[in-house]
């Protein structure tokens, strides 16, 4: 028979005295934990019944009744840092529309912890080689169809954790013997633990550092430099807004990277019109190198290097 899952999503979270905003939908369980791993945090729940949060009333959580299933969360675009919910799309007819809307509520540096029930695990295959299926109410996934589902819904990075449960007889053999896959134990993992974001890792750290205007308008002077729309006032723009909100080399290098599409072209027009950086750019380009992907990558860089130090 299958078991309950077990309550371990914060172990995605690291504790400590940041100001997240944080959103529980139903898992109400988990308030007690993030009240004490987050002190600082603007915890928030939402539970079909009003009820539910009367064993967490000294968790200090502003608490909403709504039924997620069929009506809007009352809350801004963009205003969580995470939200927390156990086997969220289970029982949901339109999962996609579920998981999308939330991603709304998510900063663009925030995640969705969330879990699902493997409908590859050997309990579940037992019970339908028995001729049995007991999850007539509930959408079960495998692994790869809830990553596709997430992707699908506007996440950008979506990783897993598994929770086990072994079998006490041979099920798991005869179901490998029988072509079954069992990458990963994926076979004896009961539950999948997922922490979908809303920007990859290394976007989300360059989202973090600035606001969302500063990055908007670094943006537009990174692309009016590349396509040559008044590329030289647009440098000496970008590089008043460089000293204005203490940019340096390693961050840029960076945006640039994932923001602009031809970067050598940037940077040849960059260095034309900024002949007083021409060190901020070298130290940009060096960041550049240290990053670079791929042999095409290292030959421009070398290329736009030898042109710059032949303005000097």
């Amino acid at each position: 028979m299958a078991e309950e899952i077990k309550p371990e999503l914060l172990e995605f979270l690291q504790a400590g005295g940041l100001p997240y905003r944080i959103l529980v939908v139903e898992s109400l369980y988990y308030l007690p934990e993030l009240r004490q791993m987050f002190p600082q945090a603007e915890i928030f729940a939402v539970a079909a019944e009003e009820e539910a949060i009367e064993p967490y009333g000294n968790c200090q959580v502003d608490f909403r009744v709504v039924d997620y299933l069929s009506e809007r969360l009352p809350f801004e675009r963009e205003f969580f840092d995470y939200i927390i919910s156990d086997l969220t799309l289970e029982a949901v007819a339109n999962p996609q529309d579920i998981a999308a809307g939330f991603s709304m509520y998510l900063k663009q540096t925030g995640s969705f912890l969330t879990s699902f029930r493997n409908i590859r695990h050997w309990s579940i295959l037992e019970e339908m080689m028995e001729g049995h299926f007991y999850h007539l109410v509930t959408r079960l996934y495998a692994k790869t169809e809830f990553e596709r589902l997430l992707y699908a819904s506007y996440y950008k990075n979506v990783r897993v954790r598994p929770q086990v449960r072994r079998a006490d007889t041979d099920i798991v053999e005869r179901l490998v013997a029988a072509g079954f896959e069992n990458i990963h134990e994926d076979l004896e993992t009961e539950f999948w633990l997922v922490q979908a974001d809303r920007s990859m890792p290394e976007m989300a750290l360059l989202k973090s550092m600035y606001t969302k205007e500063q990055r908007k308008e670094l943006s537009d002077y990174l692309h009016r430099i590349e396509y040559d729309v008044d590329a030289e006032n647009q440098c000496r723009l970008f590089w008043a807004f460089y000293e204005q909100i203490s940019l340096f080399p390693d961050y840029t290098a960076n945006f640039i990277r994932q923001a602009v599409f031809h970067p050598e072209s940037f940077y040849r027009r960059l260095m034309k019109y900024s002949r007083r950086e021409l060190d901020e750019i070298l130290a940009m380009l060096e960041c550049t190198r240290e990053n670079a992907t791929s042999q095409d990558e290292l030959r421009w860089i070398d290329k736009i290097e030898q042109e710059l130090q032949g303005m000097k």
